[in-house]
């Protein structure tokens, strides 16, 4: 495989519980999507609620196995916009990750998604 993408292809979890989150949501905590229009806040948002969902299961974004990120955009600059927000959060830790363009998402004015497979150890 080609060495020079700036993305792990794999990972592997050995002895761990495995964590599956949800789409983790640019939502406030009234339940409003943040940030109508901005890529890059409701990723920062989106992040800061898989945090919330990760620690419940005793997870960080280190313990992160692989996420996908759904941008509700067919312009490449707002996944890239995404993507940047998604790199700058897990920083030296390089998560194999799925970026997607699509149509739609679940709330009105939303715009980004992320889902996250973790690993924790076993009890």
């Amino acid at each position: 495989m080609f060495e020079g993408v700036p993305y792990a292809y794999a990972a592997t979890a050995r002895g761990t519980d495995l964590v599956f989150t949800a789409g983790a949501c640019p939502l406030d905590r009234q339940g409003q999507v943040v940030a109508p229009g901005d890529v890059a806040a409701q990723a920062r948002q989106a992040l800061d609620n898989l945090r919330v969902a990760l620690d419940e299961c005793g997870a960080t974004l280190r313990d992160v196995l692989r996420t996908t990120v759904y941008v509700a955009s067919g312009d490449r600059s707002d996944l890239v916009a995404a993507w940047t927000e998604v790199a700058s959060a897990f920083g030296d830790h390089d998560a194999p990750s799925t970026l997607l363009g699509v149509a739609m998402l679940g709330y009105p004015d939303q715009l980004v998604e992320i889902d996250a497979i973790a690993a924790v150890p076993a009890a």
